[in-house]
C-alpha cells in the first residue's frame, strides 16, 4: 500500500538523467526538490522537463520545491546565513523567483527564514509575478518557510501561520542552536505543524552516508523512523540524491524505512 509519508529527493547532477528519474519514482519519490544554491537556470529547466517528462509517462503527479538560496555565505568550512543581509530575500532570490513561478514550480521554500516578516515579503514577491514575468505567464505557487536560525524558534507559530508547508533544515539549525537540542526541536516544530495542519518536511543528513556508500548507518536508518513515528508529513534526501554515487539506492532504503514505520504505527494504534 502507499505510504502516508512522502520521500522528497533533491534532483541534480547525480539525478537528472531520464532513467534515473523513473527509478526514483519506481521506488516512491513523491516530490522533487530544486536547490537554487547551485546550477543555473538552463540547469533547472533540464530538471524541470525531464521530471514532468517521466511523472506524465508513470502517471504521477511529482510537485516541485524551488528551494532559494538565501543569503548564504560558502567558505572553507561550509556556508552559513550572512550575517549583513538586510533581507533573507535576495536579488538573486528575486531572479530565481521570476524564474520558478515561469516554470510554474508548486512550491518555494525560502532559506534562514527569521520571522513571519520574512514569508510575507515572499508572499507579497509572489504576488507581484504571479501575472506575467520577463519570459511570459506566471504560476502561483504554495510558500514554505524552512526552518534553520535560532531566531525562527521564538516566533514559530507565526512563521507556520503565514506559511503553507514548512521544511526543518536540520544542518544549519545545528549551527545555530546545540546540536544535542536538534531531535527536541523537531519533535516540537512537527507537534506545532500538525496542530496548525501544516505539512512538515524533515531534512538533512537523513542517509547522508549513501552519498558515498551504497548502505545506511542504523542511526540513519532509525533518524528516518523517528521522524515518521513523530508525525512529519515528508522526509527529503538532499546531496544523496543530488550529488551522490547511489540516488536510486537511497530512495529505495528511505522507502524501505518509511514502509515499516508506518506498519509499526498502524500495529501500536491499529484505530
Amino acid at each position: 500500500m502507499p505510504s502516508r509519508t512522502q520521500i522528497v529527493a533533491t534532483i541534480g547532477p547525480a539525478s537528472k538523467d531520464l532513467e534515473i528519474l523513473r527509478q526514483l519514482i519506481a521506488h516512491q519519490m513523491d516530490v522533487a526538490r530544486l536547490n537554487f544554491s547551485w546550477g543555473t537556470h538552463e540547469d533547472h529547466a533540464g530538471f524541470i522537463a525531464s521530471i514532468r517528462q517521466v511523472a506524465k509517462e508513470t502517471g504521477r503527479t511529482i510537485p516541485i520545491i524551488q528551494d532559494l538560496s538565501g543569503p548564504r555565505v560558502q567558505d572553507s568550512s561550509g556556508h552559513h546565513i550572512n550575517p549583513d543581509a538586510e533581507s533573507v530575500i535576495t536579488e538573486k532570490d528575486l531572479n530565481d523567483l521570476e524564474f520558478g513561478l515561469s516554470q510554474k514550480v508548486d512550491y518555494v521554500c525560502m532559506s534562514y527564514v527569521g520571522s513571519a516578516d520574512d514569508m510575507k515579503q515572499l508572499h507579497e514577491e509572489i504576488k507581484k509575478r504571479t501575472h506575467s514575468t520577463s519570459s511570459g505567464q506566471a504560476g502561483t505557487a504554495k510558500t514554505m518557510a524552512k526552518i534553520e536560525r535560532k531566531e525562527a524558534l521564538g516566533h514559530l507559530e507565526e512563521i507556520i501561520a503565514e506559511s503553507d508547508a514548512i521544511m526543518i533544515g536540520r544542518g544549519d539549525l545545528g549551527q545555530s542552536i546545540p546540536i544535542e537540542q536538534i531531535p527536541f526541536v523537531e519533535a516540537h516544530i512537527i507537534r506545532l505543524c500538525k496542530e496548525a495542519g501544516k505539512p512538515v518536511i524533515v531534512a538533512t543528513e537523513m542517509l547522508k552516508t549513501m552519498t558515498e556508500n551504497p548502505e545506511p548507518t542504523r542511526a540513519e536508518v532509525t533518524d528516518i523512523a523517528y521522524a515518521i513515528i513523530l508525525g512529519a508529513d515528508a522526509v527529503m534526501l538532499s546531496e544523496e540524491t543530488a550529488r551522490g554515487k547511489y540516488p536510486v539506492e537511497a530512495v529505495s532504503v528511505m522507502e524501505r524505512v518509511v514502509l515499516e514505520a508506518e506498519k509499526y504505527e498502524r500495529d501500536v494504534n491499529p484505530l
